[in-house]
C-alpha cells in the first residue's frame, strides 16, 4: 500500500500525527538529523506496525536489522491496527549513529493517534452496510462482483406527500427509510483528536443531482432523520458525539441511468485537520453504489394484476369485455383492476398508456409502473392511481415535440431470457418497434429509447413495424411461456400460414365456409372468395416479407431457432401504404401463466367449429397452454387494438439478480 501522508522529524522537538486505522503514514527520517549521522535505528511501541522499505538491489539489509544506512533510499512507514485510547499513546523513536555506532548522537519522537475512520455500504451485497476488505470505490458486475446498489426512491410512502419520495427534501415516512440503502461511518478514537479534526461527508457536483444522504440519530421521530447531501447539499460536516463510534445514514437514488448518466455515483468522507489554514484532508474514504436498472417482465412471468378499462362512448359499452376478462383473471388467479370512465377518460388502450417493471437491490424491490409520453385519456393513471407505498413511477417526456404512435408502449416488449452465440440475457433483451433501417418512417422517441438502452440489462433490438397502420410490436409477435425445457415459444402472425390454411379447408371441400361466421353487419366472405381475391393474396405476400424481416432479425438476436417460433395463421390488408389486421389480431393475447386470451377471429366453421380457432389451439395447447378465445371484435378490433392492446399485467419479477450478469 502507498504511504498516504508524510510526517516530517526533528531531533530538536517530539512531532505528533494522527494515524487512521489500516493507513501507512510515511515517517522522514532524513531531513532533520544530527551532524555525523551515518545510521539509525526504529523502535515502535505496541499497537504500531513499522515497514522499511527499500530496494534491495541497492540496500543490503543490516544483520540485526536495527542500524540502517541515511544515504541510501530507505524508507519508513508506519500504521496502526486499532483506535487509540487516549490521545498520543502510541510511540515511534528514532535513533542516529555515527562511525562507529557505538552511542547514539541523538533521537526523534513521534507521538501517535490511531483513529478508525471507514466509510461502509453494502459492498457484498447481503443487505446490510459492512466493512469491506475489498475496494469499495469501484463496482464490478458479475457472479463474483461487488458494489453496493442503490434503489431509485420513485415510490410515494406516504398519501400527505403530493409527489414521489425522490422530490422530498425531509422525511416524510419512517417507511420511506427501507427503500433506501444503509450506509456507515465508523469513527472510533479519542474525543480530543476532534478538537482540532472534523469529519466531512461530501458528493462530487455532477453527482448531487442524483443521490440524496439521511443521517439517521435513530428513534421512531421523522425529525431523527436529516437530509444531509442530494442537490441543495454538497458537503456535510458530520456531528459526531463524544464517544460515537458509529453514525449511521441512508442513501437514496434520485435518478435512474440515461443517456448522459451511467448510473455510478460515489460518496467520500474526509478526516480533516482544522488546524491547518487550508484544512488539508488527513485521509479521504470513498464508496460506489449503482443505481438500480428499471426492468421488464416478459409474458413468461406469472402474472400478478390485470389492468383494464371500462368504457362507454359512441362505441357502446365493453360491458362484457370485462366479464370475459373477469373469467380469465380468475383462471388464472390473478388480480383483476378495472380502470373506470372516469379515470381513463374513454381511452381504453391501457397497454399504450404505460408498462410494469421493477427495481431491486439486495434489501428491497418494488414494482415501478413506466409511464409513456403518448398522454391521451389515461395520462394521469398512472401518476395518480398506481404510485403509493412501494410502487414507483417513472416517465420520459418529449417537451419539443408531439408522441408519435410508435411511442405507444404496445411498441414495447420484451423477451424471456434468452442465450445469444454463447453470451447471455438472463433478463431477455426489450424488443421495440422502429421504421426499416434508413428509410426515414416513424421510430420511437430518442428520449425513451435511451432511457431503455441505459439501463444496459436488457439490451435493447429495434424491429421492424412501420408497416403497420398502427406500428406496434404486439400486432405481429408474442412470448407464451411452455412447459418444456425450452420454457417459451415466440408467436409470430403468419398470411402465408392462414392462406396454407384455407387452402388445405378448400382442397377437403369447405371451399364456401365463411370468415366473419356468426357475426352481424360484417360482410361474410368465403374461404373460397378469400383465397380469389388478388388483392389480398399480394397484400399478404408483402406483409409476410415485412414479418419474415423481423423473423430473421429475433432469430439472430434472440439466439432462436425455427423450433422456438410457433406462426399463428392470420390475414392482413394493407390501407394506403400501411397495414391492418383482416380479422381479429390472435397475436395480439394477453397471456396470464397457461391461460391466453385470445381475439376470438370468427374464421370459417367447419363441423361446427372455427376453423381458425381449431389451428390455434392444435399449436398451443400441446405445450401446456390453454386457449380462451374472447370476443373484441366491435370494443377493440374495428378500433385498430385488439385484447393486448385494451389490457395491461403486472408481473412476478425475475428470481434472477440483475448484478449476477454481465452486460
Amino acid at each position: 500500500m502507498a504511504p498516504h501522508r508524510a510526517v516530517r522529524l526533528s531531533p530538536k522537538k517530539p512531532a505528533y500525527a494522527v494515524c487512521v486505522v489500516g493507513v501507512q503514514t510515511y515517517v522522514d527520517v532524513r531531513s532533520d538529523v544530527p551532524k555525523g549521522a551515518k545510521t539509525f535505528r526504529v523502535s515502535v511501541s505496541s499497537g504500531v506496525e513499522l515497514s522499511m522499505v527499500y530496494d534491495p538491489a541497492r540496500v543490503t539489509e543490516p544483520p540485526d536489522k536495527a542500524h540502517w544506512p541515511l544515504d541510501a533510499s530507505v524508507d519508513v512507514t508506519v500504521s496502526v491496527g486499532t483506535a487509540s485510547k487516549d490521545l498520543n499513546d502510541l510511540k515511534v523513536k528514532v535513533s542516529y549513529f555515527g562511525q562507529p555506532e557505538d552511542s547514539a548522537l541523538g533521537h526523534s519522537v513521534l507521538y501517535l493517534t490511531g483513529i478508525d475512520i471507514s466509510l461502509d455500504v453494502d459492498t457484498e451485497r447481503k443487505g446490510k452496510a459492512k466493512r469491506s476488505k475489498g475496494s469499495k470505490k469501484t463496482w464490478r458486475w458479475g457472479p463474483e462482483g461487488y458494489g453496493a446498489v442503490l434503489l431509485v426512491n420513485c415510490d410515494r410512502d406516504s398519501l400527505r406527500s403530493r409527489g414521489r419520495d425522490l422530490a422530498n427534501h425531509q422525511l416524510v415516512s419512517l417507511d420511506d427509510l427501507k427503500d433506501m440503502s444503509p450506509m456507515v461511518l465508523t469513527c472510533d478514537g479519542p474525543d480530543k483528536v476532534f478538537d482540532n479534526h472534523k469529519l466531512v461527508l461530501n458528493v462530487p457536483f455532477s453527482d448531487a443531482q442524483r443521490v440524496g444522504v439521511f443521517c439517521a440519530r435513530g428513534g421512531n421521530s421523522l425529525s431523527n432523520y436529516k437530509q444531509v447531501l442530494g442537490p441543495l447539499h454538497l458537503s456535510y460536516n458530520v456531528e459526531r458525539q463524544p464517544g460515537e463510534q458509529k453514525i449511521r445514514f441512508y442513501v437514496e437514488g434520485l435518478t435512474f441511468p440515461d443517456a448522459d448518466f451511467l448510473g455510478l455515483v460515489s460518496l467520500s468522507v474526509s478526516l480533516v485537520d482544522t488546524t491547518i489554514l487550508l484544512e488539508v484532508p488527513v485521509f479521504t474514504d470513498t464508496v460506489a453504489f449503482r443505481m438500480a436498472p428499471w426492468i421488464m417482465t416478459p409474458n413468461t412471468q406469472p402474472p400478478l394484476d390485470l389492468y383494464v378499462c371500462s368504457v362507454l362512448d359512441s362505441h357502446g359499452s365493453n360491458e362484457k369485455f370485462l366479464e370475459d376478462m373477469s373469467d380469465l383473471a380468475l383462471k388464472a388467479n390473478c388480480k383483476l383492476i378495472i380502470c373506470p370512465w372516469i379515470e381513463n377518460r374513454n381511452d381504453r388502450w391501457i397497454q399504450d398508456e404505460m408498462e410494469f417493471g421493477y427495481v431491486e437491490a439486495p434489501h428491497k424491490s418494488f414494482p415501478v409502473v413506466f409511464d409513456s409520453p403518448r398522454d391521451r385519456g389515461l395520462k394521469d393513471f398512472a401518476y395518480k392511481r398506481i404510485l403509493g407505498p412501494d410502487f414507483g413511477y417513472v416517465t420520459r417526456d418529449i417537451p419539443w415535440a408531439g408522441a408519435s404512435g410508435l411511442d405507444s408502449f404496445g411498441n414495447l416488449d420484451v423477451s424471456p431470457a434468452v442465450t445469444v452465440g454463447g453470451k447471455e440475457y438472463p433478463l431477455g433483451r426489450i424488443l421495440i418497434g422502429s421504421s426499416f433501417p434508413k428509410s426515414g418512417g416513424r421510430r420511437m422517441t430518442k428520449v425513451v429509447r435511451d432511457f431503455l438502452k441505459a439501463q444496459q440489462v436488457q439490451a435493447p433490438v429495434e424491429l421492424y413495424s412501420d408497416w403497420l397502420s398502427v406500428g406496434h410490436v404486439d400486432e405481429f409477435l408474442s412470448f407464451v411461456p411452455t412447459s418444456d425445457q425450452k420454457g417459451f415459444r415466440l408467436l409470430l402472425a403468419s398470411p402465408s400460414a392462414c392462406l396454407k390454411l384455407f387452402q388445405e379447408k378448400k382442397e377437403e371441400g369447405h371451399g364456401e365456409a365463411a370468415q366473419f361466421d356468426g357475426l352481424e353487419h360484417q360482410v361474410k366472405r368465403s374461404i373460397n372468395e378469400l383465397l380469389a381475391d388478388k388483392n389480398l393474396q399480394s397484400d399478404s405476400l408483402y406483409v409476410q416479407k415485412c414479418i419474415d424481416w423481423n423473423r430473421e432479425v429475433l432469430k439472430r438476436e434472440l439466439g432462436l431457432t425455427e423450433r422456438d417460433i410457433v406462426d399463428i395463421p392470420q390475414l392482413f390488408y394493407l390501407r394506403g401504404q400501411h397495414a391492418e389486421a383482416f380479422f381479429p389480431d390472435m397475436v395480439n393475447m394477453v397471456v396470464l401463466g397457461k391461460y391466453l386470451g385470445i381475439p376470438k377471429p370468427f374464421g370459417p366453421v367447419i363441423n361446427g367449429r372455427c376453423c381458425l380457432e381449431e389451428k390455434v389451439r392444435s399449436l398451443l395447447e400441446p405445450l401446456g397452454l390453454h386457449c380462451v378465445f374472447i370476443n373484441d371484435y366491435l370494443s377493440y378490433h374495428k378500433l385498430l387494438g385488439e385484447i393486448h392492446c385494451g389490457t395491461n399485467v403486472r408481473r412476478q419479477p425475475f428470481s434472477f439478480k440483475w448484478w449476477h450478469m454481465v452486460p
